[in-house]
């Protein structure tokens, strides 16, 4: 049974959603659960941590569902955009980049979401988005968090709503 907090969570995000058609565990189009087709995904970055490499990393079985935080940095024409979000996308690249700086530094995820998140939602629960299937969110987002170890945090990833910053949490 899925928390309040993690139904409306995934409410917030609907739009993230979409069919996934991956080749990893968990990931094929047999497994979504969703009929609604994402957009495309116009970059997504390596969700490896600075401190750790992929070749060095033992690989766990994909779990089925993962508990993950996030900080979305959004720019206008995004989808799902505050009306008061003026930002250029450049601009808020560099934003998600001095975010990503200041976690590797040290910064508290919690205090990153307060300060540089545009989910408002997200925003009043730390950046919780709650436990979720890989196909209940955009395929870069939901192929960065999958790859994230438990406490890792991922580079920046952008999906169609802006640029994110994941942390895997359980």
């Amino acid at each position: 049974m899925r928390s309040r907090v993690a139904v409306s969570s995934l409410a917030a995000l609907a739009g993230l959603v979409g069919v996934v058609a991956c080749d990893t565990p968990g990931g094929d189009a047999a497994s979504s659960r969703s009929s609604t087709s994402s957009s495309a995904v116009v970059a997504s970055s390596s969700a490896t941590s600075s401190s750790s490499s992929s070749s060095s990393r033992v690989r766990l079985p994909v779990p089925e569902t993962i508990v993950a935080q996030h900080i979305l940095v959004g720019y206008k024409g995004v989808k799902r955009v505050s009306k008061t979000i003026t930002r250029t996308k450049a601009e808020a690249k560099a934003r998600a980049a001095e975010v990503l700086a200041k976690l590797r530094a040290g910064a508290e995820f919690e205090d990153m979401v307060k300060e540089y998140s545009d989910d408002p939602g997200s925003i009043e629960r730390q950046g919780l988005l709650g436990k979720f299937h890989r196909a209940d969110l955009d395929p870069a987002f939901a192929a960065a968090a999958f790859n994230l170890q438990v406490e890792e945090v991922s580079e920046v990833v952008e999906t169609p709503f802006g640029f994110h910053i994941i942390k895997r949490t359980q």
